[in-house]
């Protein structure tokens, strides 16, 4: 039998310290073959048309042509899959790069030469032996979904604005609770901008995402949206037809009192495999909803939400998974699925309107 075929990764960073370390990190596992390493744009697109990687990891702060430039050239000349490792701090620039068709990206500890940089190893390895020439094509697929909902929308949506105003609190029966990772900001978008803004439950999303990029994906959101969505704080008091995105870094859970539904966020155990946790949120939704729970199961690496996802079936709610054909990485769908937690297996476009359809007349 002929050995399994390596993955063949380029390395792009202007950084000889950065290039050599994330070398090293990849060389640790034997099913990885570095091909090259590149300092600039120009460069990387040489080595991408000679090599032909499988992935590439890509800084994005470079000299000559920096890495939007190379990602763009390269989702036209040659779509390959792309990992952002950068020191940028400014969200905005990664959801760009996400915009442009990188899968998935991981945060640089610190922007000078130090060995805090082998703290992202495990993630770099996972991500890098879970991210598959299919997974960008998928995730392609769903970007050209939302561009064709840009461009073209059945119906105006209206401003939140000129929207009656819902009594918050007491209203409130129902909730679903959504969990993603991996190319999920493309998912949540796909999901939340079909919504209507007459939408009634409230939605609570716990995406693997580090500190500081769920307020910048929480506001993005919420300008593309007809329901409102933000960054949740502990203690937000659950209202009809808003979206709660935890905190990077966080837990959420909630807590009901005197009949109304409250966020609760806490801090992260240094045993925590997954920040934040879908399973913890689900299980707390679980608790406080009961049947009036939905849990959803997009995109992503690992199996959290397989524990959640059945405690909400457990006490009668329902629940989705999202099918093989779009999910950008299938594990935990397939995770939830192969359990016996998902009710229903969908593709991604079509779960906005089986949430319409569980909630219509409510």
């Amino acid at each position: 039998m002929a050995p399994a075929k390596k993955t063949g990764v380029l390395i792009v960073d202007d950084s000889a310290f950065s290039r050599q370390t994330i070398k090293k990190m990849l060389e640790t596992d034997s099913n990885i073959e570095t091909l090259a390493v590149a300092i600039d744009g120009y460069d990387a697109i040489a080595k991408t048309i000679r090599f032909k990687p499988d992935i590439i990891t890509l800084d994005f702060e470079m000299p000559e042509m920096d890495g939007f430039a190379f990602l763009r050239w390269l989702m036209k000349e040659q779509p390959t899959p792309v990992i952002m490792v950068s020191s940028y701090s400014d969200s905005k620039t990664v959801f760009k790069a996400l915009e442009l068709g990188a899968v998935d990206f991981i945060a640089k500890p610190t922007r000078r030469a130090s060995e805090e940089l082998r703290s992202i190893q495990s993630d770099l390895l996972e991500k890098v032996l879970n991210i598959k020439k299919m997974s960008l094509n998928k995730l392609r697929g769903n970007l050209e979904r939302i561009s064709e909902m840009d461009e073209v929308e059945a119906e105006p949506k209206a401003r939140k604005e000129d929207l009656p105003e819902t009594p918050a609190g007491k209203r409130l029966t129902d909730v679903i609770a959504i969990g993603s990772s991996t190319g999920g900001p493309a998912a949540l978008q796909l999901v939340l901008t079909s919504l209507p803004a007459k939408f009634k439950p409230a939605i609570l999303i716990s995406q693997h995402m580090p500190k500081g990029f769920t307020k910048s994906l929480a506001e993005r959101l919420n300008r593309l949206s007809a329901i409102t969505i933000k960054e949740a704080k502990d203690g937000d008091l659950i209202s009809p037809s808003t979206a709660y995105i935890c905190p990077g870094g966080l837990h959420m859970g909630v807590k009901k009192k005197k009949g109304y539904y409250y966020t609760v966020l806490q801090g992260q155990r240094s045993t925590d495999k997954y920040v934040p946790s879908i399973d913890h949120m689900m299980r707390s939704v679980a608790g406080s909803f009961g049947k009036n729970a939905v849990g959803v199961i997009l995109t992503g690496m690992g199996d959290d939400g397989r524990k959640g996802m059945l405690e909400i079936k457990k006490k009668g709610g329902y629940t989705i998974a999202e099918s093989e054909e779009t999910a950008v990485i299938y594990g935990m769908p397939r995770e939830a699925i192969n359990s016996g937690a998902a009710d229903l297996v969908r593709p991604l476009h079509s779960i906005p309107d089986e949430f319409v359809s569980l909630f219509k007349g409510k």
